[in-house]
């Protein structure tokens, strides 16, 4: 999974919340990049040269409504607990009322949160892949209970605490909302091509190369939405696969199921039934 695209209503205000809470950095190529890419309307914040999150700025599009189809939420992956812990920290510090709870999903550990203008975030680490228990090709996953300040006592340093910036992070998976989750399955599985991990009547799981879940949906809060309409909140979904022929032969499937498709040599770009936005590029 690559960087997700939000558009934003205040662009400097998101950028002080995700520099400030998520300990995340403006990415660009000079000393005055960050400044010269918010006058044109776009901010890349990432972890050292990876980028996570892109804001465009876009005031002037309505907030998306309530129940409606788009972004559950952007799910970053710490490479140690410490690194997490540091970061939970930081969230507690600058932005607790944006804190929204926590759970040990026996795959991995997570703590989640809403951005300023309510896109969900969940800040994450994974159980080492051999303690993970797969049967029929479906992983064991659930909802335990997790206490923040226990997690933050026990796993962090002085050292990661005073420069948590300074851990390396990616996207982990991104979780959507949409209308239904057979048409979900449809869409992502039998034509994107992703693999079901966990399936239940209100979500669906999904991964490449037998990792827990790359994406997921969910109608939790959006049974029966339509597609979406142009709003503040989710602009892209990015994804990278490992070569040309794979982004080939996504475009073929797409031809195939009659789902129309652009590719403008960097990446292949469609929408779901809920027309959110999908990029795919090769690495």
């Amino acid at each position: 999974m690559d960087a997700v695209t939000l558009y934003v209503h205040d662009i400097d205000a998101m950028v002080d919340f995700y520099t400030r809470a998520i300990a995340l950095e403006v990415i660009g190529s000079g000393s005055d990049s960050g400044a010269a890419d918010r006058r044109a309307g776009v901010v890349t914040l990432g972890r050292g040269t990876v980028p996570l999150i892109v804001l465009r700025h876009a005031p002037d599009l309505p907030r998306r409504v309530r129940g409606s189809a788009g972004l559950f939420h952007t799910a970053i992956l710490f490479e140690s607990r410490a690194a997490l812990a540091a970061t939970v920290l930081r969230v507690a510090e600058v932005a607790p009322q944006l804190y929204t709870g926590s759970g040990d999903h026996l795959v991995s550990e997570a703590f989640y949160l809403d951005d300023p203008e309510g896109n969900g975030i969940e800040l994450y680490v994974d159980r080492p892949r051999d303690e993970w228990t797969w049967a029929g090709g479906r992983v064991a996953m659930d909802t335990l209970a997790l206490d923040p300040n226990a997690f933050i006592r026990e796993h962090l340093t002085e050292e990661i605490a005073a420069a948590p910036g300074a851990q390396n992070a990616i996207v982990g998976h991104v979780h959507l909302q949409v209308g239904d989750v057979a048409q979900a399955r449809s869409f992502y599985v039998d034509t994107v091509g992703f693999e079901v991990t966990v399936e239940m009547p209100s979500a669906l799981f999904v991964s490449a190369g037998g990792y827990h879940h790359h994406m997921a949906m969910n109608t939790w809060a959006s049974m029966g939405a339509g597609p979406r309409a142009v709003t503040l909140g989710l602009g892209e979904v990015s994804i990278v696969v490992p070569a040309p022929d794979d982004v080939a032969a996504l475009a073929d499937r797409l031809a195939h199921h009659q789902i129309a498709s652009a590719h403008d040599g960097a990446a292949l770009t469609f929408t779901d039934p809920w027309k959110n936005r999908i990029a795919v590029s090769a690495a």
